[in-house]
């Protein structure tokens, strides 16, 4: 566990008041679980939480953007976002196979009324926040 600092932008809590209450209760539960995989990484001290692309976005020193979102074209879905040239996605698929749904290289799709492959996506999201110090492992140290 580290003392981990949160720098959050005021603008991405007005975006999660913009979600209907179905997926802002789902995006919650990803931005948990974010937080918390941040605070156990004793690679992380200090995380961004800010918005790109009108999402909210995890950075980390050593990591690579982390957003997440839900979209009305596909009300039924929401997903966390990795950059699409990264090894990051492409790693979890050959990790994690079919524990997920996938979107190309660049996100983890999740539907509405599945239960969350808690343990599998916070290894994921650790990958993520830490992309720079073990990109260079062989499917990154998952």
């Amino acid at each position: 566990m580290t003392n981990l600092t949160v720098l959050s932008d005021p603008r991405v809590e007005l975006v999660f008041e913009k979600y209907p209450e179905f997926a802002r209760t789902k995006l919650l539960q990803l931005r948990n679980i974010i937080l918390g995989v941040a605070e156990e990484s004793a690679n992380v001290s200090e995380i961004e939480e800010t918005l790109k692309w009108g999402e909210p976005s995890y950075l980390t020193k050593n990591g690579s953007t982390i957003r997440i979102d839900w979209k009305s074209k596909t009300p039924n879905q929401y997903a966390v976002y990795f950059k699409c040239t990264s090894k990051l996605v492409p790693s979890f698929e050959a990790v994690f196979n079919d524990t997920f749904n996938y979107e190309g290289n660049r996100a983890i799709v999740f539907q509405m009324k599945d239960k969350l492959p808690v343990e599998a996506l916070k290894k994921c999201i650790a990958a993520g926040l830490t992309y720079h110090s073990v990109k260079g492992l062989p499917n990154l140290g998952l």
